[in-house]
């Protein structure tokens, strides 16, 4: 039904609009009592072996909800009854910011992917933590953390401690991100000796708490295979708890949408099936290198059971999805998880 009916509604709509829309037709929904109880009937399933130990939290299922879809912690108790295993929240700065100019969000029906270029639009972390002190659901919840487009890089590392500090009491691990495309130079901090820098100042940081939360990296598909040797022994120097695996490509290799229309969409980083095979490639070669040391949770192109097995199967640890549910609808969460059953208990 929702291909059929929902998604042609929504593909009609500029793609941001139809996000928003999609954000308050949800809040109503769950708004109304007996509509909300029957949304959760409807796509609840749990099942004792999708439960999983991981950076020492208990996720009632391996299925997560991506960063970049409630950036403002909107949708945190809604997504939990739409069988979301954790929710990831942000990218949250410390002011708030627009983001790039629009349109800046692009859907590629022919290769079922997006590109987008948000620039971490969001309200800023002060308004996500008003938010998430009157949640009600238990769900565990990531805090994904970056800086302003107008903070220089040397001094990035102020804008990720202070996020840390606002968030910490709320959230149940933190992702630093450096790796979205879409920020002007923020990529530059994944070069090995920043990138060191920045993490150990966070984890410093978050191990001064009196209850440090895991502090996880979230890393490009587009790194080379020796700045992936470096991702793994900055995680091993750093003492980090993982690694997210992966964002966003600038590549726009093997897509069918013409190149006319690529050209004019320009610049951003494309999501969805096209990112699929790196993103498992990256995990892959991220789970081999390290021996499994760290866990991962992989992320790129998620669209079915198999396609998390297969995420899996190469060494992650959880899984998150978010473009796969534009495609898909929500009802894709339950089959995952269906299909997981099933991968577990074999």
């Amino acid at each position: 039904m929702y291909k059929h009916i929902f998604r042609s509604i929504l593909f009609n709509k500029d793609p941001e609009e139809a996000h928003h829309a999609t954000v308050r037709l949800i809040k109503r929904a769950f708004n109304l009592p007996l509509v909300g109880r029957m949304i959760e009937r409807v796509f609840s399933y749990e099942d004792e072996s999708l439960q999983q130990q991981v950076f020492g939290l208990s996720f009632k299922n391996p299925v997560g909800l991506a960063a970049g879809f409630d950036k403002d912690a909107l949708l945190m108790d809604e997504m939990e009854k739409l069988g979301f295993g954790f929710i990831e929240i942000g990218t949250l700065t410390p002011k708030p910011q627009e983001g790039n100019p629009k349109p800046r969000l692009f859907r590629l029906p022919e290769d079922e992917s997006l590109i987008n270029r948000m620039g971490f639009n969001n309200g800023g972390v002060k308004e996500a933590v008003e938010r998430l002190k009157n949640r009600k659901s238990k769900i565990i919840i990531g805090g994904n953390i970056g800086k302003n487009k107008s903070t220089p890089n040397e001094k990035a590392a102020e804008d990720y401690l202070y996020c840390l500090d606002l968030l910490h009491p709320y959230v149940d691990y933190f992702v630093v991100n450096v790796s979205s495309p879409n920020t002007p130079n923020l990529r530059d901090l994944q070069e090995k000796e920043p990138l060191k820098a920045l993490l150990a100042t966070v984890n410093q940081a978050n191990n001064a708490k009196s209850k440090p939360k895991p502090v996880l990296l979230k890393i490009a598909p587009d790194l080379s295979e020796g700045q992936l040797d470096d991702i793994v022994e900055i995680v091993d120097e750093t003492g980090i708890a993982g690694v997210i695996a992966t964002n966003t490509t600038i590549s726009r290799e093997g897509l069918e949408t013409s190149t006319t229309y690529l050209d004019e969409v320009g610049a951003g980083g494309l999501s969805g099936a096209k990112v699929r095979e790196r993103s498992t490639e990256v995990i892959r070669y991220l789970a081999k290198k390290s021996k499994k040391s760290f866990p991962i949770i992989g992320v790129g192109g998620i669209f079915t059971e198999q396609d998390a097995i297969e995420k899996l199967d190469a060494g992650a640890s959880l899984v998150q999805v978010y473009t796969g549910m534009i495609y898909e609808g929500p009802g894709m969460v339950q089959r995952i998880k269906k299909g997981l059953v099933r991968y577990y208990r074999a």
